[in-house]
């Protein structure tokens, strides 16, 4: 058995080439930037630190509601009761972030979304816990419950406001994954993200995400404040058939909140692209085999390979297809056989499965035999 290194240099266009590499700085105290659809992280800054994530923490209970809404369980026309204990914690007269919901109101489930993304209403947030769970302790054991499986490893839930408690922490990181998972599991509701106000019991509130005013293609998601936190934002924009996601933590003002927020997102948008190296089903090598019908077999990949590159990285990659042969028949098609290394300066390799482009049958035991014949006389070639 040999080791087949198939080297490729995989050359992305002389305009993005000859650029340095930029450093970055920011005033948050943790940051994240992520590209949404190859998940790869553009710039990072204390990103596994466990943090009070003050109101971003919504977004959790805002999932966990949605999921719901997608199952079926819950349907956007049905009503939540409003508690006084919902009122009392996060109503009007806590002076903190409210939907200004009353005691008895039964309040659309719709409303209820729009008065959490849009109002960041403690009271909204109690109310979806209780109707959902009985208690907003309960719900907290929902919450840790779910950010277990989501596989978010830095997070631990009280409450489901995000109001100052010791054991409600986030990092950074785990709500990039949340944001990406909002984003992907409901596309027909991550439209509330982007609604700039919304009225309810006569009260106009707008959206406190201050992307939405000021950058184009600015769709979300959550802003956060309290003393502890300081001012963070978990955002989300598209420019083009690109999407980022960001989130930032620990900003001294709104004022610097809204600025560094749309610096970071600009400069990910400026200084990376994404580039596709493989498509799906395109052979990348080829692999002998043994005692096959067939003299070899057609390697690819079985998705699309895209990788978010630097523009100081474009102008080589290298792609090396590694892999054991001969391989021995039967071969069935999608068959997992080696590995695509990709190396780019300045990252970690990364490895993709390569797989068997079709079947390949076992020849019968005269063909075994003269195969056997073959290799004592000639070797494997």
């Amino acid at each position: 058995m040999k080791l087949n290194k198939l080297g490729l240099l995989v050359f992305l266009g002389g305009a993005l080439c000859g650029f340095e590499a930029q450093s970055y700085e920011t005033a948050a105290t943790n940051a994240i930037l992520m590209d949404y659809d190859t998940g790869e992280y553009l710039f990072e800054k204390n990103i596994h630190e466990m943090v009070p994530p003050a109101s971003m923490s919504k977004l959790m209970t805002v999932y966990i509601l949605m999921r719901k809404i997608k199952d079926g369980s819950i349907e956007l026309k049905d009503t939540f009761s409003v508690s006084e204990n919902a009122w009392r914690k996060g109503g009007a007269a806590t002076g903190g972030s409210t939907m200004f919901l009353s005691i008895g109101d039964n309040v659309s489930v719709e409303n209820i979304i729009k008065g959490i993304v849009i109002q960041s209403g403690n009271d909204a947030c109690i109310v979806t816990a209780e109707n959902i769970s009985g208690s907003e302790e309960d719900f907290a054991v929902l919450m840790n419950e779910t950010a277990a499986e989501m596989g978010l490893k830095h997070s631990s839930f009280a409450n489901s406001t995000g109001l100052p408690h010791p054991d409600q922490k986030m990092s950074v990181e785990d709500l990039a994954l949340l944001s990406r998972e909002i984003i992907r599991e409901f596309p027909d509701l991550y439209h509330y993200f982007s609604e700039k106000e919304f009225t309810y019991n006569n009260i106009k509130q707008g959206n406190r995400n201050p992307l939405l005013y000021s950058m184009k293609g600015a769709d979300g998601l959550k802003t956060g404040h309290t003393e502890e936190a300081g001012f963070c934002l978990a955002a989300s924009a598209v420019k083009g058939d690109r999407r980022l996601i960001e989130v930032m933590t620990g900003m001294s003002s709104n004022k610097e909140r809204s600025e560094e927020s749309e610096r970071l997102m600009s400069w990910g948008f400026r200084e990376f692209d994404n580039y596709k190296l493989l498509n799906r089903g395109q052979v990348a090598a080829k692999a002998g085999v043994w005692y096959g019908t067939e003299k070899s077999v057609d390697l690819t990949v079985a998705e699309d390979v895209v990788k978010t590159i630097h523009a100081s990285q474009a102008e080589s990659v290298k792609l090396t297809a590694e892999f054991d042969e001969p391989i021995k028949a039967p071969i069935k098609a999608g068959q997992e056989i080696g590995t695509l290394k990709i190396e780019i300066d300045d990252q970690e390799p990364v490895n993709v499965p390569l797989v068997a482009a079709k079947d390949v049958a076992k020849v019968g035991l005269l063909g075994r035999f003269w195969a056997n014949v073959k290799y004592f006389v000639f070797g494997y070639k």
